[in-house]
């Protein structure tokens, strides 16, 4: 049986993601949905034209990460496509938000995707693709946003080493790179502080970053970046010093 895993899929660029596989990819039977909502995941299921299962796990929760490797264990399915896009990130200077939140972001954020990309390797075939979800924040340390960029920035280094790794075995691994997205994450991110006037106007659609970014994973792109803004920004991450953009971005958050 050949399928598709999703995590984050209750919402954002994750549910974006389970409906667009299974409208472009006939060959996919059934959509494993990851997310703690259960209910927001069976939602889903109307929509779309072949079968989603739900599983109702917390990828910080280690043992309900034995129960899917369990599941994987005996129906040993063909993963054809496995999208890593459970995070999630609180704005504000470190020390000011909680720490069950600072460590919770390096949790779901690094560990739960290296937890979820360890136990499904061993399922996936040739011509299979990972859908890694750094952001645009990896390009660059981000004052008030330290932890989420620091996050997003292991997942950027750790999607390129593992596509190189796994080249051999023809399987792609694509880490996308966003800049701020029109979904619920920042309602989650502004519980703790405010985003700048600048990520408010760069919104992208959800529709467009996902579309993206299954046609560079198909085409067999390391990296996908969605927009020109944010295609120039990584172009002056790398020709520029840090510590000199660092202060031109406090200089622009002052001014807000």
């Amino acid at each position: 049986m050949k399928i598709a895993i999703v995590t984050g899929a209750s919402s954002g660029l994750g549910r974006e993601f389970v409906l667009q596989i299974a409208d472009r990819f006939s060959g996919i039977e059934e959509i494993w949905a990851i997310a703690r909502r259960k209910e927001r995941i069976e939602e889903l299921s109307p929509l779309v034209p072949v079968k989603v299962r739900s599983f109702a796990i917390d990828l910080t929760d280690k043992n309900k990460l034995l129960k899917l490797q369990e599941t994987l264990s005996q129906e040993k399915p063909e993963v054809k496509w496995l999208i890593n896009a459970a995070g999630y990130g609180k704005i504000g200077a470190v020390g000011s938000v909680n720490l069950e939140d600072e460590m919770g972001m390096v949790d779901l954020n690094n560990r739960g995707l290296v937890a979820m990309t360890h136990l499904v390797l061993p399922y996936m075939s040739k011509n299979s693709r990972i859908i890694q979800f750094s952001s645009a924040a990896s390009f660059l340390p981000q004052p008030d946003f330290a932890i989420y960029a620091a996050s997003k920035s292991f997942v950027l280094s750790y999607s390129r080493a593992l596509n190189e790794e796994l080249k051999p075995k023809g399987i792609y691994v694509t880490a996308v790179c966003p800049g701020p997205v029109r979904t619920e994450f920042f309602k989650i991110a502004e519980t703790t502080g405010h985003i700048s006037l600048y990520k408010k106007i760069l919104m992208a659609d959800p529709k467009k970053v996902v579309r993206l970014a299954i046609r560079d994973s198909m085409m067999g792109r390391p990296v996908s970046v969605y927009g020109s803004t944010m295609k120039a920004f990584r172009f002056i991450t790398k020709l520029l010093p840090h510590t000199l953009l660092l202060q031109f971005v406090i200089g622009l958050m002052k001014t807000e």
